[in-house]
């Protein structure tokens, strides 16, 4: 038996998803661009779908730019700001030290390029204040950027209080809601965000398409060159059965938030209570304040690759933080931002759960991952110096 509990990397498509996305390949073929009736049909589900997109997230159907996922999305947000600041003198951007990789870069170009990035501390509980972000913001600040819920550890962040210090100092806001999309409640108005980034592979939609949502008065810039498609801020022809399986996946999700939370906090709770049974172990991330699914522990002694490999051995699908990153040898940049020591961060495991999973494959996790870690850390080397006291233990 296979469990699956690596849905924060990529989640398993709906069956509504699927069906919306076999109709539209069959029956919705034509280039949304053409003026004949089978490209006016494309054309007509490509709207409703941006209009779905638009009504779940409060906005107007026009501030809805499909893309290809929420890395282009976050690329795109971020250095349409970035120009937008720069005509007007303001080159100061603030973030966090745990974005994903998709901000962390962009904001790494454009510090090559000029502008002043100014990184927040999230603290060891991986989250930050409003305050922080009042106190950061300066007269030449053009954008703060700051993830909605953090994909290795889980952190939910005060987004609403966020959105309101940068509407009251007149700076712009995104936030990279990839990771909480679908699975909370996101009212892009009442939340003061200016820009948001999301990705269907999160809540059991397709790969490859995502969306960016910009408030009426944000002047985007273009990305890729060539049609008029999205506006004219998104060229290429849209990939329509993508989008409106999208569509069906975000609704579906979105309709479901309140009942998957309860279910999926629920085993995540048994999950990190059972883990935190193993000795000199660790839960990453802010306890309460947390994505459903979310499972971030560390254990010391072990590698994380290892952990994984013989957990997969037992078909336990897991990950030890960003799918982005998985073939790295550097530790996590998000645990060490967070403080853990080089030497704990390599023996991470995250396991995120979704509405799909059992309190049946929970007991199977926790019967395997005290069993995994035991024989690593009988094999270790350096779990032996901690034990004989030549090295002190940090967990």
């Amino acid at each position: 038996m296979t469990i699956y509990a690596d849905n924060a990397a990529t989640t398993k498509m709906s069956p509504a998803a699927i069906k919306t996305m076999t109709y539209a390949m069959e029956e919705v073929y034509g280039n949304p661009s053409s003026l004949h009736t089978v490209g006016q049909k494309a054309n007509e589900a490509l709207q409703n779908a941006r209009a779905t997109c638009a009504r779940l997230l409060n906005c107007d159907p026009k501030e809805i730019y499909f893309t290809s996922g929420g890395s282009e999305a976050d690329n795109q947000a971020i250095r349409s700001a970035a120009l937008m600041g720069a005509k007007k003198g303001k080159k100061h951007i603030i973030s966090t030290a745990f974005e994903h990789h998709a901000v962390l870069h962009t904001l790494k170009k454009l510090d090559q390029e000029g502008f002043e990035v100014q990184l927040l501390d999230v603290g060891p509980l991986g989250t930050i204040t409003a305050q922080q972000v009042a106190d950061a913001i300066r007269e030449d600040t053009c954008l703060v950027t700051i993830m909605y819920a953090n994909n290795e550890i889980g952190s939910i962040l005060p987004i609403a209080q966020i959105g309101a210090v940068c509407k009251e100092k007149g700076v712009l806001f995104h936030t990279d809601a990839v990771q909480a999309a679908g699975h909370l409640h996101i009212d892009v108005q009442a939340e003061h965000i200016d820009m948001l980034s999301l990705s269907a592979h999160k809540f059991h939609g397709p790969k490859g398409v995502g969306l960016l949502y910009a408030r009426r008065g944000v002047i985007l810039t273009s990305l890729i060159e060539g049609g008029a498609q999205e506006r004219g801020k998104r060229a290429g022809t849209e990939n329509v059965p993508g989008i409106m399986s999208m569509a069906t996946a975000f609704e579906e999700a979105c309709a479901h938030i309140d009942e998957n939370t309860k279910k999926v906090s629920a085993l995540r709770d048994k999950l990190i209570a059972g883990l935190s049974k193993i000795p000199h172990s660790a839960l990453n991330g802010d306890p309460v304040n947390r994505l459903p699914g979310n499972v971030s522990f560390c254990f010391e002694g072990i590698e994380g690759e290892s952990l994984l490999l013989l957990l997969d051995e037992k078909g336990i699908c897991a990950s030890s933080g960003s799918a982005c990153t998985s073939g790295s040898l550097d530790p996590s940049h998000v645990l060490l931002a967070i403080g853990r020591a080089h030497e704990v961060a390599h023996g991470s495991l995250r396991l995120s759960l979704c509405e799909w999973n059992t309190e049946e494959e929970i007991d199977r996790i926790l019967e395997a991952v005290p069993e995994v870690v035991a024989r690593l850390r009988d094999m270790s080397p350096v779990w032996q110096e901690l034990l004989s006291g030549r090295r002190q233990f940090i967990l």
